[in-house]
C-alpha cells in the first residue's frame, strides 16, 4: 500500500486500535493517554500520514477559526494599515495560535451587517473578536443577541451584554492631561473624535483634569488619522494662531500628524507646545522628538480576548476586564 493512499482506518489497523482513537490522538484529545497519543503520532509520521483536518472539522462542526473584525465607522479614513491596529491584530494572532486556532481577518465593511449569519452560520468561524467599538455598536449588539461567541477590544467600563477587554480610557485621558499640566501647559487641546466610544472616554478624562485645574476645555474634533490631525492643526493655526501650548492627542498617529504640522511652522516641541499621544506604538519612540504616550498593554489584552472567547465556546459567560496603562514620558513633553 502506498503511503499517500493510507487512510485513517489503515492506520488504526496498523496500530491495533479504533479509528476514533487514532483521530482523537492526532487531534491531541486529552481523553487519550499521552503515551498512546505520542505512539500514534510517531506511527503516522513513519507512514507519511496526515489527518484530513477539513473533514475532521466538518464532522465536529468546528472550524478552529476565529474571525477578527476591525470595526471601522463609515466616513473614517482610518485603515487596517494603522500601526496600532496592526499591532493588536498581530498579538491576537499569536494568542490564537497558542491555542491551536487560526485567524480570519476582516473589517466591518467587508463583513456586512449580519455577522452571525456570515461567520457563524456560514461556518467560516467559531467565534468573533471585534477590534474597536466605534461610534455605533449596532452590529456588535445584534451578533451578541444572536448568541454568537464574541469579545470586543474597547472600553471595558461600557455597560454591555458582551465581554469587553481594554484599557481604562478615562483614566488614560486624565493621566495624559495631568502630565501636560504638570510640565506647565495651560491651554491644552484635546485632538480626536469624542463620538467614538473609547476616544470619548479619553476626552472625558481630559475634561475632568482640565476643569480640576480651573482651565477651559478646548476640543478639536477630527477623524482619528494623522492626515486629519495635520489638517486640523494647520487650520487652527491659520484661524487663531498659536492659541495653545499643549495637545492631548487621542492616539499616537493623531499626535504624529499634529507634530508634523507644528514642525513645518517651526513651532518648538515641547517648549512652545507639549504633546502626549495614546497607544505607545513603535514609531512613538523613534520620532523626533520622541513622543510621550499612554501605553496600552495590548499583549495582555490579546491573551484575555482569546481566553474569554474560549470561555464562551465552552458555553460559559465571560466578563469584561480592564488592563493596565502607563504614561511613557519622552521628549515631546519634557520641558527644560
Amino acid at each position: 500500500m502506498k503511503n499517500k493512499q493510507l487512510k485513517l482506518a489503515d492506520l488504526a489497523k496498523l496500530a491495533g486500535v479504533s479509528t476514533s482513537t487514532v483521530s482523537r490522538a492526532l487531534n491531541d484529545n486529552p481523553l487519550i493517554k499521552k503515551e498512546t497519543r505520542d505512539k500514534l503520532k510517531q506511527l503516522a509520521k513513519q507512514h507519511s500520514f496526515s489527518l484530513n483536518t477539513a473533514a475532521s472539522r466538518l464532522r465536529s462542526q468546528k472550524t478552529n477559526v476565529v474571525a477578527v473584525i476591525i470595526n471601522f465607522d463609515s466616513g473614517t479614513e482610518q485603515s487596517i494599515n494603522d500601526p496600532f491596529l496592526l499591532k493588536v491584530v498581530g498579538e491576537i494572532n499569536l494568542a490564537l495560535n497558542k491555542q491551536g486556532l487560526e485567524l480570519l481577518l476582516s473589517n466591518s465593511f467587508m463583513a456586512g451587517d449580519d455577522w452571525a449569519n456570515y461567520f457563524i452560520n456560514g461556518r467560516r468561524a467559531d467565534g468573533i473578536i471585534v477590534v474597536g467599538q466605534g461610534k455605533n455598536p449596532a452590529n456588535i449588539e445584534t451578533a451578541a443577541a444572536a448568541g454568537v461567541p464574541l469579545v470586543v477590544w474597547g472600553d471595558p467600563k461600557t455597560v454591555s451584554d458582551y465581554a469587553i477587554v481594554g484599557s481604562d480610557n478615562f483614566v488614560g485621558g486624565r493621566l495624559a492631561t495631568e502630565h501636560l499640566l504638570a510640565v506647565g501647559a495651560e491651554n491644552i487641546l484635546f485632538l480626536g473624535d469624542p463620538d467614538h466610544a473609547e476616544i470619548g472616554e479619553r476626552c472625558r478624562g481630559y475634561i475632568e483634569a482640565i476643569k480640576a485645574a480651573n482651565r477651559t476645555p478646548h476640543i478639536v474634533s477630527i477623524d482619528i488619522t494623522s492626515g486629519a490631525a495635520y489638517q486640523g492643526i494647520n487650520h487652527l493655526l491659520v484661524e487663531k494662531g498659536l492659541c495653545f501650548d499643549g495637545i492631548m492627542a487621542c492616539s499616537d498617529m493623531v499626535a504624529l500628524g499634529a507634530m508634523k504640522a507644528l514642525k513645518e511652522r517651526y513651532i518648538s516641541i515641547p517648549n512652545d507646545v507639549a504633546l502626549v499621544g495614546f497607544d505607545d506604538i513603535a514609531m512613538a519612540d523613534i520620532s523626533h522628538p520622541s513622543l510621550s504616550s499612554v501605553k496600552q498593554n495590548t499583549q495582555r489584552a490579546s491573551v484575555l480576548l482569546v481566553e474569554k472567547l474560549l470561555t464562551q465556546l465552552q458555553g460559559l459567560k465571560a466578563e469584561s476586564q480592564v488592563v493596565e496603562i502607563e504614561l511613557i514620558n519622552r521628549q515631546s513633553s519634557s520641558r527644560k
